[in-house]
């Protein structure tokens, strides 16, 4: 097997969305499929310290371990290329630019902001679209590091192929000098995550859409470098729910960590994600984090952008709860429990679990529908008018209702699950209901919760008391709400 060696190479100026931690999971899986072989390198691109946000990396690193994306190489675990902050490899990005200017590719840009926009205006009443090389100084000044240092671009068509997007081409008017080093100091983009990809030898970059009308730059600096360029790897936009522009904060683009304490597993969510614009080929779509590595292939990311469909996600959490064992499920609800689950005993808390566990969408799920079982609720009878199985009938009608199954269930001495189903077997035959009306209604009364696991099942964990007694405060509240 071939060695890859792939990166993220993220921007502390915000926290991590969606976008951004698809393309570390793609690099990762792609690391992960080469074993012994493969390398992830985590390396922050903190050179904008304008845009720089405080707490961004601490963040950044949390929501890749949260997924379970972890590096053998980068902030915090070292490597042989440290650091792995662009702001500490300052002198390292100097180095690399005066070789640009020996060799006669790069130079120091000696105009004022004003010049510039002249130069801008004129190309514009020319309609005509601005190229700085079109205004290369004839004698430019000796590079002192306080003006910005431009590349010398050598305009020429490029035919490449992009590992996703396949066979791509352009003209040399793609090609323009641009900003190496800042006024200061700081390395643009276009430039260190060249130098850097080089150094860490790179063997695939895979990076966002955004990116792809400048490749055609990063074509021309890497043969002024002398470099081998890496597999390029472009990543179609993650397109907001209605399919009509990139996702964005405004469209429910959010921090990933608000994920994991609205309750969803981190495998649901790398799933999701890794399932944004690629597919192994088959009909599946519920894939475990070994699926995902042992199938995951750059030749069937699809080109046309994906659309970010929470309900999609939310589904596939709760058939990832479904996945777990009745002790990883125990281990993942901690946080999620009320304060009087919490003190419960394990032994209760874990045959609750396996009762909702296949109700649960998301761990923040567990309040609603497993509260009834650790403390009495709240009778609730708004919840029973807004119910439309009750529409046909009247308050006393369903009083009555429950009035019978006191009667039945206090008479099963037993309180089993077989028992207690027997009972709700006759009484439905006894009253000549429908389950829906009959079922629901005591359902409500001893949970007043919107939905909970099968009656039966329910009734037995409650206990045979805790029912009777919920079954008369239900009737006894129904006259004074």
């Amino acid at each position: 097997m071939s060695i890859v060696r792939t990166r993220f190479a993220p921007s502390p100026t915000g926290f991590m969305h969606v976008g951004g931690v698809r393309t570390a999971l793609f690099a990762w899986l792609l690391a992960q499929q080469a074993k012994d072989e493969g390398t992830f390198i985590l390396r922050i691109e903190d050179t904008d310290k304008v845009r720089e946000v405080a707490g961004s990396i601490q963040q950044i690193e949390d929501s890749l371990r949260w997924l379970g994306i972890t590096w053998n190489e980068g902030i915090d675990v070292g490597g042989p290329h440290a650091p792995y902050k662009q702001s500490q490899r300052l002198e390292l990005y100097h180095e690399w630019a005066r070789r640009l200017i020996k060799e006669g590719r790069a130079y120091a840009d000696p105009y004022t902001p004003a010049e510039l926009e002249a130069f801008r205006q004129a190309a514009k009443d020319a309609k005509q679209p601005f190229l700085f090389r079109n205004h290369r100084p004839e004698h430019p000044p000796e590079w002192d590091g306080t003006q910005p240092l431009r590349f010398k671009s050598d305009p020429k068509p490029y035919q490449w192929t992009d590992a996703v997007m396949g066979n791509l081409s352009t003209g040399p008017e793609a090609i323009d000098d641009f900003i190496l080093i800042k006024s200061d100091g700081y390395p643009t983009y276009n430039f260190c995550h060249i130098v850097d990809d080089a150094i860490m030898e790179v063997t695939h970059v895979l990076r966002s859409q955004e990116f792809i009308s400048s490749t055609p730059k990063f074509l021309n600096l890497y043969e002024a470098l002398h470099l081998e360029r890496p597999t390029l790897a472009t990543l179609p936009f993650v397109m907001a729910m209605d399919g009509k522009k990139k996702l964005g904060k405004r469209d429910g683009a959010k921090d990933i960590l608000e994920y994991a304490k609205e309750g969803y597993l981190p495998e649901a969510m790398a799933n999701f994600l890794a399932t944004l614009g690629w597919n192994d080929g088959t009909e599946q779509e519920v894939f475990t984090i070994h699926e995902l590595v042992d199938k995951f292939d750059l030749a069937r990311v699809q080109k046309s952008p994906a659309r970010f469909d929470e309900r999609r996600l939310l589904w596939l959490n709760g058939q990832h709860i479904r996945m777990l064992s009745i002790d990883e499920l125990y281990q993942r609800a901690e946080p999620f429990w009320t304060e009087a689950a919490a003190k419960a005993s394990e032994a209760l808390k874990k045959e609750v679990l396996s009762l909702v566990q296949d109700r649960l969408k998301t761990l923040a799920d567990l309040p609603v529908i497993t509260q009834y079982f650790f403390e009495d609720p709240t009778p609730d009878w708004t919840m029973v008018e807004s119910n439309k199985q009750f529409k046909k009938h009247s308050r006393q009608d369903l009083i009555e209702l429950l009035k019978t199954t006191k009667t039945a269930l206090q008479a099963d001495t037993d309180f089993s699950e077989e028992s207690i189903q027997e009972t709700l077997n006759t009484l439905l035959e006894q009253t000549d209901e429908k389950p829906g009306v009959l079922f629901s209604i005591i359902r409500l009364s001893v949970s007043w919760a919107p939905f909970s696991p099968a009656l039966n099942e329910t009734l037995t964990l409650i206990g045979k008391e805790k029912t009777l007694r919920r079954i008369d405060q239900a009737i006894a509240m129904s006259t004074s709400s």
